[in-house]
């Protein structure tokens, strides 16, 4: 009898930041400003980098596939909140939960894999220039690309099933902005150790490793940009390696902040402050950050708004 009861759960209820009526306003007005920015700015960044054949390399594919990451990824997300800081009763239904989760862990999942992919082909473009187009050729990049999609897809499918699949007792209020699955664990009324078990190894896998090697390549790129001679080239280096950096750092900073503390039963605000940055502002700046440190994307810019402009004027 009891188990026809946990299985009646249709629907959960999201109350995260609920306690501060007064901000639902601003915080829905704020997070649809900064999806605008982001759907216009990745938009922006894949468009050029298709448009520009000078931009027709590794390093720009790969960041096609980050900002078509982040408007994926945010646009699973967002667009539901949106909804819930508006609404009264704040509920999404237990299907649409399921789908929100395993999206939003896939991507997330995969931006990992794909920046450290990114690392690596810095690596190689720094410290073996010569041999870059033969190292980095077209069928290794778009394996590496899938790869990071397949292994992210992969992570998010195990672990959404194996939670989703437990029994919740009733307990349908979530304490958080979405159906993340660190607090949608906090309301299952069973035993999650192993959950609690496979998220740890993920988030080594996912987390830990690819940071390591984001680090260790990093040390390369920085004793090979030291040994350049040409200022010119060694101020180019670091514009390109500072930007990917910054996303880095932004990224992984709030992530494993995120998976990686000491689990708490219940969700502070604090927790929920990082997660909105975690899953809104980071995406949003990637396009600001590859805009501003990077000459090549200035330049097609304006070699892109010229071409209109002059066509405007014929």
């Amino acid at each position: 009898m009891e188990t026809r009861n946990y299985s009646a759960v249709t629907e959960f209820f999201l109350v995260g930041l609920s306690q501060y009526p007064e901000l639902q306003l601003f915080l829905f007005l704020l997070c649809l400003i900064m999806y605008v920015i982001i759907l216009v700015g990745n938009g922006l960044l894949i468009i050029i980098s298709i448009l520009d054949s000078r931009l027709h390399n590794p390093m720009y594919f790969f960041l096609g596939n980050l900002s078509f990451l982040d408007i994926c990824y945010t646009s699973s997300s967002i667009p539901p909140t949106l909804i819930i800081f508006m609404s009264e009763t704040k509920s999404i239904s237990f299907v649409g939960c399921a789908l929100q989760m395993v999206v939003s862990l896939g991507l997330g999942s995969t931006e990992c894999v794909l920046l450290a992919v990114m690392a690596y082909d810095r690596y190689v473009a720094i410290c073996n220039p010569l041999r870059y187009s033969i190292i980095m050729n077209r069928v290794l990049y778009v394996q590496m690309a899938a790869w990071s999609w397949i292994i992210g897809c992969l992570n998010s499918l195990v672990q959404t099933v194996l939670t989703m699949v437990l029994p919740f007792c009733g307990n349908n209020i979530i304490d958080h902005l979405t159906c993340e699955i660190l607090a949608l664990l906090k309301v299952i009324c069973s035993d999650i150790s192993m959950n609690v078990f496979i998220m740890t190894v993920a988030s080594i896998v996912l987390l830990v490793i690819p940071l390591l090697l984001i680090f260790v390549s990093y040390v390369f790129i920085l004793s090979s940009i030291l040994r350049i001679n040409s200022a010119e080239g060694r101020k180019k280096a670091f514009s390109t390696c500072s930007a990917h950096l910054t996303v880095v750092i932004l990224f992984y900073g709030s992530a494993l902040f995120m998976y990686m503390k000491p689990k708490s039963k219940y969700t502070k605000a604090s927790d929920e402050i990082i997660g909105l940055s975690y899953g809104v502002i980071t995406p949003m700046l990637n396009p600001i950050i590859y805009s501003l440190r990077n000459k090549e994307v200035k330049e097609a810019v304006k070699k892109i708004l010229s071409r209109h402009l002059h066509l405007w004027n014929i």
